[in-house]
């Protein structure tokens, strides 16, 4: 695929995390999609065992909907004092309609008879990318690990990122800059092995 440019489906409705994306492969022969462009396509369902599998799922499922390669991520809180949960239900960890509020509480109350030392967390980001026939071509996996706050803190961010310090911080991603967390995050490292792929097998 060298000097062509590649049209890669970003499976998510989110069009800031597309124009995220965007500004990361600024230099590489890439068009992205989003599923927005596709009102026809139908949910994925994420029935696997890990967020690597459900990154695998949806890559497959979107591919095959739309006939082009497709880029599908799953993301997550692991807390070792909770063995590991909310886990791949981090977005379902408080019921289905919960917001990001109900979801932090839940979770602060669970680790309310916990020890500071026993509030250690990870965020984890798998993704995937299949081509336009659906078969799996990579998986990356990033970490960030940390520990959870006793309360929530800074406005930056979504989901648990009020309660999430990152380690060699005192500071909680709701608080830290945009520009620290696209390198230090989960995200961010799962999606420099994301473009290493694309540079290499695809000479972008």
């Amino acid at each position: 695929m060298v000097n062509e440019e590649l049209e890669l489906l970003v499976a998510t409705n989110n069009e800031g995390k597309v124009a995220e994306l965007k500004k990361l492969l600024s230099d590489f022969p890439v068009r992205l999609r989003s599923l927005r462009e596709f009102a026809d396509a139908s949910d994925v369902a994420e029935t696997g065992k890990s967020f690597r599998e459900n990154a695998a799922l949806k890559a497959h499922g979107y591919a095959l909907q739309t006939n082009l390669w497709a880029l599908a991520d799953d993301s997550g809180l692991e807390v070792a004092a909770l063995d590991g949960a909310p886990g791949i239900f981090s977005a379902r960890y408080a019921g289905e309609n919960a917001n990001d509020r109900e979801k932090i509480n839940k979770l602060l109350r669970e680790l309310n008879e916990k020890q500071p030392a026993e509030r250690f967390a990870r965020f984890v980001c798998a993704m995937a990318i299949a081509d336009e026939k659906g078969e799996i071509k990579f998986v990356a996996e990033g970490v960030c690990d940390g520990r959870i706050s006793m309360e929530p803190r800074g406005n930056n961010g979504f989901g648990y990122d009020p309660i999430f310090i990152p380690e060699e911080f005192n500071e909680t991603f709701g608080e830290l800059s945009n520009d620290i967390k696209r390198q230090i995050s989960h995200r961010a490292r799962a999606f420099k092995q994301i473009i290493q792929y694309l540079r290499y097998f695809h000479a972008l």
